[in-house]
């Protein structure tokens, strides 16, 4: 599971709130091990003790339903780089895309780690086999393939030169970051201009995503869906991260990652969307744990932005897509 988010300056996190902090834990009871995969606690918006004091109690009740005989493990993401970033910054040799993390290898990793005891945990970064045939990832190394590569000028100074076949860890790290910028702007307005922000960024992010549709993602924007997004947009997620796992020479069957919300594949989604371009690479999405307001505009689960989403992998290792929060109102999410 991924993008929990906890410590949203937005309060959208729904874990804070009783009762789907409940049914995670009851869905604890039957899992071996848990993986947080990225934007555990949100650390990007400038305010990282309010965000921490608001982590705390969950993750502690977490490891605490997990017990000293099960394992955690945790992935960092670009919401909560900050964890590692110091740690990866100092390190003289090239990162593995698997690379194991000291629990202490950072004072905030280290608090985080603590507050999962009694769990045994783990930490790696960017990214973790799950089994010989299944690499997980946070996935926010999209990002840098969301554009064309003939873009120039401002947008694609933003995101960064493309790293090439062959690339290594640290061709993704380094370089400009979209989360950085939003973490400016999200740490130095009030808080009305920040949740219009924050909706607009989820809404960008849901039109990158298969099945994305002005039914899927609200009514609300739809004339600025034509204008401003286009078709280069459009289903553009899936690709890029194809492009991150080539680049980085990862050989899987299943890739499963988080970032853009999106849980799949479902029922209802077309497979061939969830492929790699040779279509041996399957792709998997986590989906999220916050409650995105435009996103869901008047939906109700099923919905592939419903918060609560999580990839099971069962003993035949091809994972399989959940949503663990559909039987809960809106108003047990969201207030």
């Amino acid at each position: 599971m991924s993008d929990l988010h906890l410590g949203s300056r937005l309060d959208r996190d729904v874990l804070r709130r009783p009762a789907p902090l409940a049914a995670l834990l009851a869905a604890l009871d039957d899992v071996d091990r848990l993986v947080l995969l990225g934007d555990t606690v949100e650390l990007a918006e400038g305010r990282p003790a309010r965000a921490l004091a608001g982590a705390e109690p969950v993750l502690r009740a977490i490891g605490a339903r997990m017990g000293p005989d099960r394992e955690i493990v945790l992935v960092p993401g670009n919401h909560d780089a900050a964890l590692v970033r110091p740690w990866v910054r100092n390190l003289a040799a090239p990162l593995p895309v698997d690379a194991p993390v000291p629990a202490d290898a950072t004072p905030l990793l280290r608090r985080v780690t603590g507050w999962l005891a009694p769990a045994r945990v783990s930490v790696h970064y960017p990214g973790l086999w799950l089994s010989p045939r299944v690499w997980a990832t946070h996935g926010h190394y999209l990002d840098r393939h969301l554009l064309p590569e003939s873009a120039f000028g401002f947008a694609r100074g933003l995101i960064g030169r493309l790293p090439r076949d062959g690339a290594t860890v640290g061709d993704y790290e380094h370089g400009p970051s979209r989360t950085r910028l939003e973490a400016v702007v999200t740490g130095v307005l009030p808080r009305p201009p920040v949740a219009l922000v924050d909706d607009f960024a989820n809404y960008l992010r849901a039109a990158t995503m298969p099945g994305s549709s002005d039914e899927t993602v609200g009514h609300r924007l739809a004339p600025l869906t034509s204008r401003v997004l286009g078709a280069q947009m459009r289903r553009a997620s899936m690709p890029a991260l194809a492009r991150v796992v080539h680049r980085l020479g990862v050989e899987a069957d299943w890739v499963v990652f988080g970032h853009v919300h999106r849980l799949g594949p479902l029922p209802a989604d077309d497979p061939s969307q969830w492929q790699g371009a040779d279509g041996r690479l399957r792709i998997a999405n986590t989906g999220c744990w916050i409650y995105e307001p435009l996103v869901l505009h008047r939906g109700a689960p099923p919905h592939p932005y419903w918060p609560g989403g999580a990839v099971v992998i069962d003993d035949d290792g091809d994972p399989r897509p959940v949503g663990l929060l559909e039987d809960l109102a809106v108003d047990e999410l969201h207030g």
